[in-house]
């Protein structure tokens, strides 16, 4: 099991990490923080040795982005949000919240690798490690994510 004081630095250290995470992929707030709450509370009960923060921090991503698809399969977790709403509670700036609205619109498949990449700073191949995706799938999706975001932002 992990230290009390592992779980307190993992968790002031990633807690806003995850979050957006989870937030990227289930859309509302309240199933955001419920994935949260549920990937530390695995973080708590693993007998999962780290050998570094890089390697923790990959760790949580991966178990929120499961626990994220797992919740997103159950027909009663189902509830929206406007994005605008989301948006106000993460960017101050006007053309940040724009952007981000275009990125959260896109669909999941392209949503989820773009936000890694972009957002969180992940390389094309730890953002397939993450997801579980070919490195070559993770650029496609990329590519077509922006191209995606341009055409949208164009028609705006």
């Amino acid at each position: 099991m992990v230290s009390e004081k592992q779980f307190s630095e993992a968790a002031e250290r990633y807690l806003d990490t995850l979050y957006r995470v989870a937030l990227n992929c289930l859309r509302v707030p309240a199933d955001a923080e419920d994935a949260v709450q549920e990937t530390m509370l695995r973080f708590w009960r693993t007998e999962t040795v780290f050998d570094s923060g890089e390697h923790l921090r990959n760790w949580l991503i991966r178990v929120c982005v499961n626990v994220c698809r797992d919740m997103s399969r159950s027909w009663w977790k189902r509830r929206t949000v406007s994005l605008e709403t989301c948006a106000e509670t993460m960017f101050d700036d006007p053309a940040k919240r724009t952007l981000w609205n275009e990125v959260m619109s896109l669909p999941a498949k392209y949503r989820l690798p773009l936000y890694l990449y972009y957002y969180e700073g992940y390389s094309a191949a730890e953002v397939g490690e993450l997801l579980g995706l070919n490195v070559s799938t993770v650029q496609t999706r990329l590519a077509r994510a922006r191209a995606k975001l341009k055409s949208l932002l164009e028609e705006e």
